[in-house]
């Protein structure tokens, strides 16, 4: 007898015990027919359990029910897929492959957990510096130019640019190097016509040439900022020409091409630098001699100049632009020994009020700065003993001089104190023999 019969069996005791109640016929109909279902289903399910055991045991002598033979059972547990193997055979732990399958020879990854560079052979490590974009370059090159023009010095410059990687980018740095220079000083401009013609070393003519191409083309927006650009830009390549920075041709290449007004009046005073100075092989003085490379007298007749203009006009805003341009604020003391010894000579009243209020309002505004000041007294006293002899009356001119200065707050009160004084002679009674007493 098999369990499904068993169970029915039990399902038919039950069903005894449970008639024996006090029901209707209709109750018992409906359960008696409720038993009999229940009993069909567990015949059903016994009976196919067993048959699945029955081929299974078959097959392998293990218990399938066992958690050992669970563990190694590669289908799908979610009721979900074919039941076919997972990775389709090839996957699991402690699997090697698919059967059958051959590996081929891989390329060693760097990135891999167990990569050993010794076992790669000799390795080759070579610094690698990227190329600079637009934006990059103006960062690091405008702050090299502002500083080499505080120095001068284009050997620091061009062992920097060496440092770059600039690429296609070299036309960038003499492009930079000029627009900044528009907006300086002379000084300045001088500064960037050396620095052009020894890039020469770095980057080719044409490059130059491309620099320049481009300047021209942004002259619309230069000339806002530099009302003189086109002038400037002129004469910076006339002076690249001349010092062989820009190919000969350059200005031939422009000939009937050009239709903006302000490149062509660019290359018209090219042109006529280039014609007036064909003889000479380098346009040196292009930009004028500025800063400290002027011959001394030169900026002695200078300083002599601003004072007279100034006690004509009597304008401080004009002296003071006029001793900027000098460009020499190591030399400023020469100004003030000038302006005192021409008040000694003139020994006018208005004289000595206007240099008090010159010798102001330099101090105010920084040009003249309390080392300048102080050397230019000093040199006017130190020399008072021979100016004496031209001007008598120079040891009282100077002292209310030096004075008003320190009433004002031009001078400090060190350097009144330190003003030399006359003596005064004065003649004894006649008892005294009519000696004089010093």
């Amino acid at each position: 007898m098999g369990p499904g019969e068993d169970e029915v069996l039990q399902a038919e005791e039950l069903s005894d015990e449970e008639v024996a109640r006090d029901w209707t016929p209709q109750e018992k109909a409906l359960h008696e027919a409720k038993v009999k279902a229940k009993a069909k289903r567990r015949i059903r399910r016994t009976s196919s359990r067993d048959s699945a055991r029955e081929s299974e045991s078959s097959d392998c002598p293990v218990d399938p029910l066992s958690p050992r033979e669970k563990g190694h059972d590669r289908k799908s547990r979610m009721g979900k897929g074919r039941g076919l193997p997972k990775k389709g055979g090839a996957g699991g732990k402690g699997v090697w492959g698919a059967p059958g399958q051959v590996y081929t020879y891989q390329e060693p990854d760097a990135r891999d957990p167990n990569y050993d560079e010794a076992a790669q052979g000799d390795t080759v490590y070579q610094k690698v510096i990227p190329e600079l974009d637009e934006t990059e370059l103006q960062h690091t090159v405008q702050p090299m130019v502002k500083e080499y023009f505080e120095h001068g010095d284009t050997g620091e410059v061009l062992a920097l640019l060496r440092e770059l990687n600039l690429g296609s980018q070299k036309p960038g740095v003499p492009r930079l190097a000029v627009s900044l220079s528009l907006e300086g000083k002379a000084s300045h401009r001088e500064l960037t016509s050396c620095l052009l013609s020894d890039l020469c070393k770095l980057m080719s003519e044409e490059d130059m040439a491309q620099a320049f191409d481009r300047l021209l083309s942004d002259l619309s927006d230069l000339i806002l900022d530099t009302p003189e650009a086109p002038q400037m830009l002129g004469q910076f390549i006339a002076r690249a020409v001349a010092d062989h920075a820009l190919p000969l041709d350059f200005l031939d290449r422009y000939k009937g091409r050009v239709d903006c007004d302000h490149a062509r009046a660019a290359l018209d005073r090219a042109a006529v630098l280039l014609r007036i100075k064909r003889e000479i092989i380098r346009l040196d003085n292009v930009w004028g001699v500025g800063g400290g490379q002027r011959p001394v007298k030169h900026l002695i007749k200078e300083m002599n100049l601003i004072l007279q203009e100034f006690l004509v006009s009597g304008q401080v805003s004009e002296a003071e632009r006029c001793l900027r341009e000098l460009e020499v604020p190591h030399f400023h003391h020469e100004l003030v020994y000038e302006a005192v010894v021409l008040v000694l000579e003139g020994s006018a009243e208005g004289h000595v009020l206007m240099a008090v209020k010159l010798l102001k309002a330099l101090w105010e505004s920084g040009l003249i700065t309390l080392d300048q000041m102080n050397r230019g007294f000093e040199r006017v006293y130190s020399e008072l003993p021979d100016l004496t002899l031209d001007v008598p009356l120079a040891h009282n001119v100077l002292e209310k001089l030096v004075d008003l200065c320190y009433q004002e707050g031009v001078i400090t009160k060190q350097l009144r104190d330190s003003c030399p004084c006359r003596g005064r002679k004065r003649f004894v009674s006649e008892g005294d023999g009519g000696l004089v007493k010093q």
